[in-house]
């Protein structure tokens, strides 16, 4: 499955988050609860991640060390893409000619999308 990418450290957690809330399993616990039988939060993290909740809102999310690898290799993966992405736009940014870049700085966002839709 493919996870998401964006470049806003917070907007890409939020994306992720999301992403591991539809893909995996999910319990929710109060945090009260959490605290009480906390080997009981732990042996279930093993199996599928829980969701701690205080006040009816998650505040916390105990995942397996694979789960949170997965989520970690995904944010290195994520990194990676950016910084390519970022040394692309500045490679493309110097071999520019002023009337590519004329005609970039023209185009609308219904002109960008019609030209993905046409190269599909």
């Amino acid at each position: 499955m493919n996870r998401p990418r964006l470049q806003n450290s917070y907007i890409s957690y939020t994306i992720h988050i999301n992403w591991y809330l539809e893909v995996k399993t999910m319990v929710t616990m109060t945090s009260v609860e959490a605290q009480n039988s906390f080997g009981k939060l732990l042996d279930t993290a093993q199996r599928e991640a829980v969701t701690i909740t205080r006040h009816g809102r998650p505040t916390a999310f105990v995942v397996s060390p694979k789960d949170m690898e997965e989520l970690l290799d995904s944010r290195r993966k994520r990194s990676r893409a950016v910084a390519d992405l970022e040394a692309w736009r500045a490679q493309a940014a110097k071999r520019a000619t002023a009337a590519q870049t004329a005609a970039a700085d023209a185009l609308t966002d219904e002109d960008v999308t019609r030209m993905v839709h046409a190269s599909r």
